[in-house]
């Protein structure tokens, strides 16, 4: 297992991935130690501070999260590493990585697709969980009246995501559902 920092356009990241593919991801971060903070413990973890080689398909990881944050890349399409996740998880997870760039789904949709049409908080609990951020673009999901919702206690930073993303909220800060979200992601 293999992790890695970088510093790209929009901050430093830690990535690292396993023979199944990417298993961690940060969001970029202002501070160069808050990426070497998390390299440690991902070194405390067994994994190696190497980043991949050429064979590997993550090796032009930093060039591609460079051309998303300049707006020039509207998919990341990396292979994830399941394995780190539960059943439930993953069947979350795995919608949210179909939700297309621009587009947004509730917490409840995404329940719902991923066949567990009851369970809006606890997909909200899986999307916590979700530790390959922008691969598995968590930020697409908001709440029932178009609110953004905490994104781990940074909820500036999915406003910014949407933006970027060509997303703007409303002047009351909430996002309008539209038909893509509406009819369930047809």
């Amino acid at each position: 297992m293999r992790a890695w920092m970088f510093q790209t356009s929009a901050g430093w990241i830690t990535a690292a991935c396993s023979d199944a593919g990417l298993s961690r991801l940060t969001l970029p971060e202002a501070e160069q130690t808050t990426c070497e903070r998390k390299l440690f413990e991902l070194a405390q973890a067994g994994y190696v501070n190497q980043p991949p080689g050429p064979a590997n398909e993550l090796y032009h990881l930093a060039e591609a999260l460079n051309e998303y944050f300049a707006g020039r890349r509207r998919t990341l399409d990396f292979t994830v590493d399941w394995s780190v996740y539960k059943p439930f998880q993953r069947d979350i997870l795995k919608v949210v990585m179909g939700i297309p760039r621009g587009k947004l789904l509730t917490y409840g949709q995404t329940a719902a697709l991923a066949g567990y049409p009851r369970a809006a908080r606890a997909a909200g609990g899986a999307l916590r969980t979700n530790r390959t951020p922008l691969v598995i673009p968590c930020h697409r999901v908001v709440q029932r009246d178009g609110s953004p919702g905490g994104f781990g206690g940074r909820p500036w930073i999915k406003v910014g995501l949407l933006t970027l993303e060509g997303v703007e909220p409303g002047p009351d800060g909430r996002y309008r559902l539209d038909k893509y979200a509406l009819s369930g992601a047809s």
